[in-house]
């Protein structure tokens, strides 16, 4: 049984930086592209970053530069690297992984992803 379990998620201020990071259970990172999305309150689920199997990154444009995703092969762990944090940041960050390998670079697309954790709180305020 796949399980995806995220942490790092937390309350920080405007201009900080966390870092997320996420655990799989029945399943090898490095085989499969990973996703990150996130969901404020009231909006649809975006996509905020991913990586692919053989380790290209991928980002929301409006993430570029702020926002960093690798990969530990060896922990089998995915993070996301969130820095100068802003307080539209906030929201519940999920990291995603596919079933079965694809092609393409359709990364942002949610139906790419089989399985998701349950999602770590992220609150960016002062």
């Amino acid at each position: 049984q796949v399980q995806l379990v995220e942490s790092g998620g937390g309350v920080v201020q405007p201009g900080g930086s966390l870092r997320l990071s996420c655990a799989a259970s029945g399943l090898t990172f490095s085989r499969y592209a990973t996703g990150w999305f996130r969901q404020a309150p009231g909006k649809e689920r975006e996509f905020v970053a991913a990586i692919s199997r053989s380790g290209a990154m991928y980002y929301a444009d409006s993430l570029k530069g702020r926002f960093t995703v690798d990969r530990d092969n060896a922990k089998n762990t995915v993070s996301l690297q969130m820095n100068l944090l802003k307080p539209e940041d906030t929201a519940v960050y999920y990291c995603a992984s596919e079933r079965f390998p694809e092609l393409g670079r359709n990364y942002a697309y949610t139906g790419r992803y089989a399985y998701w954790g349950q999602g770590t709180q992220v609150t960016v305020s002062s």
